[in-house]
């Protein structure tokens, strides 16, 4: 049976908040949780890790104080028999794929955000992904979170939509 992986960035929670039922859904049945920075606070945090599944982040630009101390930079993480690597900016989007394979050369995947625009990249067996922001669209066309489904070493990433 495959492993789910919710993936999420750039939630931005200054204060309480909210997030669509389709992504608190994702977040309640998958095995683990992906953040790939902008939380902001240590309360929005907390409130992510309540959710039961094991959550890894990584710090982003508007992150508190606190979360920087807390979460690291980067992140490999094995899923199976796969290897995803986390960043909050994978840089600009000219050659994003090629820099982020060559920061991250043991990884299959790297889950990245800050930009707010879902993506989803492939070559040669090397994926790049961001799920776009649950909570600010911004110049993107929806508010998005992600899925991986990890079978092994295969990991097949899709946007949902909310």
């Amino acid at each position: 049976m495959a492993t789910t992986v919710a993936v999420l960035a750039d939630t931005h929670a200054r204060g309480p908040f909210e997030l669509p039922s389709a992504a608190t859904s994702l977040l309640r049945s998958a095995d683990l949780i992906v953040h790939a920075g902008d939380i902001a606070t240590e309360e929005a945090l907390g409130w992510l890790e309540r959710f039961g599944p094991p959550l890894r982040a990584v710090q982003g630009n508007v992150d508190s104080p606190a979360l920087l101390e807390r979460l690291p930079e980067t992140l490999e993480l094995r899923v199976e028999d796969a290897v995803i690597g986390v960043v909050h900016d994978g840089g600009p989007a000219g050659g994003r794929l090629e820099r982020l394979r060559a920061r991250f050369p043991d990884a299959d995947a790297v889950v990245f955000g800050h930009s707010h625009m879902p993506l989803h990249e492939e070559a040669e067996g090397f994926q790049i992904f961001n799920p776009g922001s649950p909570t600010q669209r911004r110049r993107a066309p929806w508010r998005s979170v992600g899925r991986a489904s990890v079978d092994g070493a295969r990991i097949r990433f899709e946007h949902l939509r909310l």
